[in-house]
């Protein structure tokens, strides 16, 4: 399978299952449409005569000849050999977990997927005891693995400090016995940092997400305080204090781009301005029915902006002011495992949440969801016919997905949106689709035109 395309100028061609880009031009492009594999020694007369209206006979042979090297080379029209591996997917040690330390907000956001935290559930917080229970069970539970990764999430864990410190001290005792090590990640509001929060979140979080949607107008518009005053204002000099104090390593600023701010590539930059050279910002998902859904009807805008950013970046990159946005950042050259293509994060496999009361859920969006429940850490019970449902989701699974160009990139999208938005996890959401397509379309120019700089640098 490959995927064709035109941007910037630029005949892009993807090679699906090698991963392989070529620039190509015009009567390559063209000569593509009109070949199937396996090719044939000789070019098909009817390809050719096709062609010959706008090309010389000579020419569309000699790029015939061209194509078909590509071909043998395995670099084009290469068989897909991902398959197979679906044959060894099972039920896998758990490697990761997000701790729903405070199932409460100090915010109030717009478009939060977690109702102010409580996940439909009610406000709790998780205690010191039940957090070390998870990190036990995660121990017991992640077989060979060394790396553990641990994500205090909310609502807002910082309104549980005192526990999540506890529950850190106790990890790093037991992760000595085990021979293993904790990654510990948080993800906050940044309202309540201060310097004791600050210097304790460098010292032992390996990543810590600070959430952000770019400028103070677009910022304050979603994300709220109770007491009404800026977020915004509030936040920016915490973040700046914190990033530079861990030399701006292992974090990222998130944000989310809505339907009131299709100008999203304008909030980008904004974060840039700041000091911040780690950034996401990714479109809402939500119901089409909220005033601030990005819906079928915005997509042409938010292409047009996908492309807007990419062309911002590159001219960014040639003033030597690099930094990563995190929906391009792609590797042609050296790409996720074979496992990771086929079912991305792992969630209900790999991957699980944990709420104040020890239930485990496949995620943290699946929380309070009727019949996602999958066991609990305090009984140690766990739902395997669960954990066996969501190891068997993966691209080759999904319908939609297994035919999809894009299918090795996005590996299947979230299970969680799929669910939420299609009502079953095999079922690919289009809306986030189509976006994600559009994203790697960009990321995949971006590198083809540093790949062409670096060549003709070269020379």
């Amino acid at each position: 399978m490959i995927h064709k395309y035109k941007l910037g100028g630029l005949n892009i061609v993807l090679d699906v299952n090698s991963g392989g880009v070529h620039v190509v031009d015009d009567i390559t492009f063209d000569l593509l449409d009109n070949i199937d594999p396996p090719l044939s020694e000789e070019c098909p007369p009817k390809a050719v005569e096709k062609l010959m209206r706008f090309y010389s006979k000579d020419d569309i042979l000699s790029c015939y000849e061209e194509v078909k090297e590509l071909w043998r080379q395995k670099t084009l029209f290469s068989e897909d050999d991902y398959e197979t591996f679906t044959e060894k997917q099972s039920a896998a040690p758990i490697k990761s977990m997000c701790l729903l330390a405070a199932m409460d907000c100090n915010m109030h956001c717009d478009y939060c997927f977690a109702g102010d935290g409580e996940y439909s559930i009610g406000k709790k917080l998780m205690s010191a005891e039940v957090g070390k229970a998870a990190l036990d069970y995660l121990l017991e539970h992640s077989g060979n693995r060394r790396f553990l990764e641990v994500d205090f999430f909310g609502g807002e864990p910082l309104m549980n400090w005192k526990a999540l410190k506890e529950i850190i001290a106790y990890g790093r005792e037991r992760e000595k016995e085990y021979k293993k090590t904790f990654r510990f990640t948080v993800t906050t509001n940044g309202t309540l940092l201060d310097d004791e929060k600050i210097d304790f979140i460098n010292r032992e979080m390996s990543n810590v997400v600070l959430s952000i949607d770019g400028r103070r107008i677009v910022n304050d518009r979603m994300r709220h305080r109770h007491d009404g005053k800026s977020v915004y204002d509030t936040i920016v000099p915490k973040y700046k204090e914190l990033v530079e104090k861990r030399n701006y390593q292992n974090y990222y600023v998130r944000g989310t781009f809505t339907k009131y701010n299709l100008d999203f590539s304008e909030d980008v930059f904004h974060l840039n301005e700041l000091g911040f050279d780690q950034i996401s910002v990714e479109p809402v998902v939500s119901s089409p029915k909220d005033p601030y859904a990005l819906t079928e009807k915005e997509l042409p805008a938010v292409f047009k902006e996908y492309e807007k950013l990419a062309e911002r970046l590159l001219e960014n990159d040639k003033k030597g002011s690099h930094f990563n946005f995190f929906h391009f950042m792609l590797e042609l050259d050296q790409g996720p495992c074979a496992i990771k293509r086929l079912r991305g994060c792992g969630c209900g496999n790999e991957y699980v949440a944990v709420t104040p009361d020890g239930d485990i859920y496949p995620c943290h969006q699946f929380v309070g969801k009727e019949g996602y429940k999958m066991g609990n850490i305090l009984t140690g019970e766990l739902d395997t016919s669960m954990k066996e449902k969501f190891a068997s989701a993966h691209i080759y699974s999904k319908e939609d997905c297994k035919r999809c160009w894009a299918r090795f990139y996005c590996s299947g999208g979230c299970d969680a949106n799929n669910y939420e938005y299609m009502g079953d996890i095999l079922k690919a959401f289009k809306l986030s689709c189509e976006m994600e397509k559009k994203r790697v379309e960009c990321a995949v120019y971006i590198q083809a035109v540093k790949a062409m700089e670096a060549a003709e640098n070269e020379l």
